[in-house]
């Protein structure tokens, strides 16, 4: 992609010598009349008074009437605009570049996804300061570089600042292009964080994309690829997205190893959602595992604590939390819950927990149920994981979302505030009268920027 400043004098073809930069100015004005003057001097960096408008009005001339000779500066540009694909420059112009502070907020690895994935779809390259200035290890980490990585090939872009510990990458996309794609951070960094970044672009490919994600597939700070497939799946459903994931192996901490294959069509626009009624809950379900050497009387205990829990605080409800041991399909050793409540009108909420050297599998269990109850207990229709993963797709749909949330986290302010730095949608957080418990909650609204796949 063309940006501001671009020297086309530095790019000569087949060896020839390289342009002048006016001159070069000048040819693309008399070949591209059909855009405005200022758009060729955004593009080239010129002022438009440096502009020698005599030589302008002449070379326009001459192309006009046929009369120009064809030099060989012309023809080095000629292979170079066609080379080029005209529709970048138009992307550019209506995405001007954007500048992002990565220590804002949430200040870590959200702002990110949520930018790269959002600069891929509108065309928009992104230069973001600060890398996770929030966190106690500040800059890229293997999982934050395989991300961009993977998007910089699923849009064909340029990636500057692509190193493990950089505090400040710019990323330059072309068009996205569906394939197969591989990112491996050879970490136990988790799959679905390289999920969250990649999905919405392989919406707006050219076709089926194909995902191998490699990784932790249960990792800490990260959803569990569970909570992906039961939680955030059917709602992004509601969106109008589909995609499949297949868990070919699971991965924990510290070895990583997991892998996951997740097959994406592309689709032409998003639709809005709305989620304002939270029904009551009918259904709790969940699974206790324990994969390697581990014992599986660890899934069973977790499981049994978690039931005990819920049942407590809900006993007029049917909970049914499996014990599992993970065999053929896991690498190295690990254990963990994951519980799901279902409400009558589709929301889902989820408590998890991993296991830890030392922590018996009781109170794992127990902190999986009780986290489980503090979501529903909010009175909102999504979870505190699910709001910020929903913003990126609100913002692209066409039409008014509107989320219910319990508190509204700082994850979701971040996602927020990237989203309107960088596509035309507008978000509004109200706060809704308490119900008869005083509970508090929140509408998030957002007015989508209704982008279409340009692609299909």
């Amino acid at each position: 992609m063309w940006g501001r400043g671009l020297l086309f004098c530095e790019c000569p073809l087949n060896g020839s010598p390289p342009l002048p930069k006016l001159e070069t100015f000048l040819l693309l004005s008399s070949r591209w009349r059909q855009f405005p003057l200022k758009w060729l001097c955004y593009t080239m960096g010129f002022e438009e008074e440096q502009v020698p408008q005599k030589q302008l009005s002449r070379t326009r001339s001459q192309v006009v009437g046929g009369n120009s000779t064809r030099s060989q500066e012309e023809t080095n540009l000629t292979n170079l605009t066609n080379l080029t694909n005209l529709t970048n420059l138009k992307r550019e112009m209506a995405s001007p570049p954007v500048d992002l502070d990565g220590s804002v907020l949430e200040g870590g690895g959200q702002i990110l996804r949520v930018a790269a994935a959002l600069s891929c779809i509108g065309g928009s390259s992104v230069t973001i300061c600060n890398v996770r200035a929030g966190r106690s290890s500040p800059g890229l980490r293997p999982q934050h570089l395989s991300g961009l990585q993977l998007l910089r090939e699923m849009c064909a872009g340029v990636l500057q600042g692509g190193a493990v510990g950089s505090t400040d990458v710019r990323l330059t996309p072309s068009k996205i292009v569906a394939g197969n794609y591989t990112a491996d951070p050879r970490t136990a960094g988790s799959v679905c964080l390289l999920l969250q970044a990649a999905l919405p672009c392989a919406l707006y490919a050219d076709g089926v994309s194909q995902l191998c994600l490699r990784g932790g597939t249960n990792a800490e700070m990260a959803p569990q690829i569970d909570y992906t497939l039961e939680v955030f799946k059917p709602i992004a459903e509601k969106f109008g997205i589909r995609f499949d994931c297949d868990i070919t192996m699971r991965g924990f901490y510290p070895k990583g190893g997991g892998e996951v294959r997740v097959v994406v069509p592309a689709l032409k626009q998003l639709q809005p959602i709305t989620l304002l009624d939270r029904g009551i809950i009918t259904k709790i379900h969940g699974r206790a595992y324990v994969a390697g050497v581990l014992p599986f009387k660890l899934a069973k205990e977790a499981a049994a604590a978690a039931t005990r829990t819920v049942r407590r605080q809900m006993p007029e409800l049917d909970v049914d939390v499996r014990a599992v041991q993970e065999k053929d399909r896991a690498f190295g050793n690990g254990n963990g819950i994951i519980i799901v409540g279902e409400s009558s009108t589709g929301c889902l909420f989820a408590g998890s927990a991993l296991g830890k050297k030392g922590v018996s599998a009781d109170k794992i269990g127990t902190e999986a149920a009780e986290m489980l109850l503090a979501n529903i207990g909010h009175g909102g229709c999504v979870d505190q994981f699910l709001q910020d993963q929903l913003i990126i797709f609100m913002a692209l749909a066409k039409g008014t979302s509107r989320i219910r949330t319990g508190a509204v986290t700082l994850h979701t302010q971040t996602a927020i505030h990237v989203a309107q730095q960088m596509t035309q949608a507008k978000f509004s957080i109200t706060k809704c009268e308490e119900d008869e418990l005083n509970v508090v909650t929140y509408m998030v609204e957002c007015q989508g920027s209704g982008l279409s796949n340009p692609n299909l």
